[in-house]
């Protein structure tokens, strides 16, 4: 009796609310079934080439409509559509069997015959497509639809239709072909839109210069004009100042102490290949140790990682006991190929750096992560050791281990300072003024920018 005088009160209470609880919610006002006027299309639509560019752009431009941001402000976005001719689905399928056939050539272990001329017989129906074109866009409206290139949001006036200049990607645009262009004013329906009038025909074309960029074309025409002026003036005769390099400075001095030890000297081109700067540098630098050890007829090793850097480094040491007045001392073995794999190349050069202990070892070119491994091994067989690199990575460990290191550019100042060619000096000075006219500059435009002087700092914006 006392369970039920307890739970009588809560039952009461329960019944009493539940009636208040089941009435129906209040409805909402049904905003979908709310009419929407369409809104006035956009005005004043033109279209032209875009300015400054490689062609394959074309800019949109249009007055809003008077109902963005004003009127019935129904406005959310523009819908950009170019007029598409019906040839270009069979292009896509080109292109996507194209590309099917470009990734199982690379995936294969060995090219086919049938793969290259799959890939050629397709290659050469899409030219002949893409060379249609202009012709195909004159036969508008016939044979075609209209396809959304892109979409901008409400209060902008503006959109650049840019494609790629791959003829092989989806979204290449080709130059001097007649388009034509509409733009949508679209409200929060979708399907409630005002169509602009039609623009076109319009092409698309590349321009000669970016007229944004005149502050580098006067640096470049600067930076050339002292270039000439000091190549010019090298090949009279004059003598240019070049700072002295501490690494090339000890070359005579590492030869003559491996001449007077009776031990050879070991040169190391580095992992590079024939075209890179550095090892271009190297083949330099290359020479005039040659030539000095012809001219102390102390020995010569030069063992390779590339074999066109092989090659090439042959024909530098032959040429530089030649102008030594040594040829009958020239071997061909001087200069020898090892192996193409990294640290099977490294454990070779070490396993020589043991066996012949060479009073001196150079290290100049391109290296890697075998560059503190060759540099340990050197000091451990008690060679002195001149290093550059424009690696920077590797430079660190050069300096650590080697006695002597030519850091970043001095690698490439290197080969001016000895081989002392009017056109490598000519552009080494160059480049020295030129670093002191942006030093300057640089610390002209900090007070210019710092006192609100924009007339000057304006003169050196560059467009992209």
């Amino acid at each position: 009796m006392r369970y039920w005088c307890r739970i009588a009160p809560l039952l009461l209470l329960l019944f009493s609310v539940s009636p208040f609880a089941q009435t129906d919610a209040p409805e909402l006002p049904d905003t979908a079934s709310t009419d929407l006027a369409p809104p006035a299309p956009v005005s004043m639509l033109r279209a032209h080439d875009t300015d400054d560019d490689h062609g394959h752009s074309i800019t949109l431009e249009w007055e809003l409509s008077p109902d963005d941001g004003a009127g019935q402000n129904s406005v959310v976005t523009y819908e950009v559509f170019r007029w598409v001719p019906s040839v270009m689905d069979i292009l896509d399928t080109l292109r996507s069997r194209l590309s099917i056939v470009n990734s199982e050539i690379r995936e294969a272990d060995g090219v086919t015959s049938e793969m290259k001329e799959r890939r050629v017989s397709l290659q050469t129906r899409l030219k002949e497509l893409l060379g249609q074109l202009p012709e195909i866009h004159e036969q508008y409206p016939n044979d075609g639809e209209w396809h959304q290139v892109g979409n901008v949001g409400s209060r902008n006036t503006r959109y650049v239709n840019s494609g790629s200049k791959d003829t092989e990607s989806s979204g290449f645009i080709p130059d001097f072909t007649g388009f034509y262009y509409r733009v949508d004013a679209v409200t929060v329906d979708s399907s409630i839109r005002a169509v602009s009038k039609i623009v076109g025909p319009v092409q698309s074309y590349g321009q000669w210069f970016n007229t944004g960029r005149y502050p580098v074309l006067f640096a470049v025409l600067i930076f050339g004009f002292l270039t000439l002026g000091f190549v010019i003036k090298a090949k009279k005769g004059a003598k240019l100042y070049v700072r002295p390099l501490t690494g090339i400075e000890e070359v005579n001095d590492a030869i003559g102490r491996a001449t007077e030890m009776g031990k050879p000297i070991l040169y190391v081109l580095g992992l590079g290949t024939a075209d890179m700067i550095a090892t271009i540098a190297s083949f330099t630098i290359l020479g005039r140790v040659a030539k000095r050890v012809a001219e102390h007829r102390t020995r010569l090793i030069v063992p390779t990682y590339d074999p066109i850097v092989m090659s090439v480094a042959q024909e530098v040491v032959k040429s530089s006991y030649l102008d030594a007045g040594q040829a009958d001392a020239y071997d061909d073995d001087i200069v020898f190929f090892v192996t193409q794999a990294q640290f099977a190349y490294v454990a070779a050069v070490n396993g020589i750096m043991l066996r012949e202990l060479p009073a001196t070892n150079v290290y100049m070119g391109k290296f890697y992560a075998e560059s503190l491994i060759l540099a340990e091994t050197g000091a451990l067989a008690g060679s002195i050791q001149i290093a550059g690199t424009d690696e920077i990575a590797q430079i660190p460990f050069f300096i650590v281990a080697c006695d002597y290191t030519l850091i970043g550019e001095e690698l490439y100042a290197a080969s001016a300072y000895l081989g002392r060619e009017p056109i490598l000096l000519g552009s080494l000075k160059a480049q020295d003024y030129a670093k002191a006219a942006v030093i300057t500059l640089a610390l002209a435009g900090l007070v210019a920018a710092n006192f609100g002087w924009t007339t000057f700092t304006d003169l050196f914006i560059v467009a992209n």
